[in-house]
């Protein structure tokens, strides 16, 4: 990941509608806001090795907490 890239201008890209692609622990995932401080992230491709949920909504906190760990970070605007 770029080290310009900050979890501020992750934050804005998202507060402006944009979906982010991002892999994490070797699984790929999309996220978007769907309300103040809340965000679905989708479970795109699975490992078997680490099964994860199709679809949660979680926090910025947790959004905060996975960003030094996301790979691969790819964005589109939202329909």
């Amino acid at each position: 990941m770029d080290k310009n890239y900050t979890f501020k201008k992750f934050e804005e890209e998202l507060d402006n509608g944009y979906q982010i692609f991002f892999t994490y622990v070797r699984n790929r995932y999309l996220l978007f806001k769907t309300a103040e401080n809340c965000y679905t992230q989708k479970l795109l491709s699975e490992d078997p090795k680490n099964p994860q949920p199709r679809q949660i909504v979680i926090t910025r906190k947790r959004v905060k907490e996975m960003f030094p760990f996301m790979e691969d970070i790819e964005y589109k605007v939202g329909n």
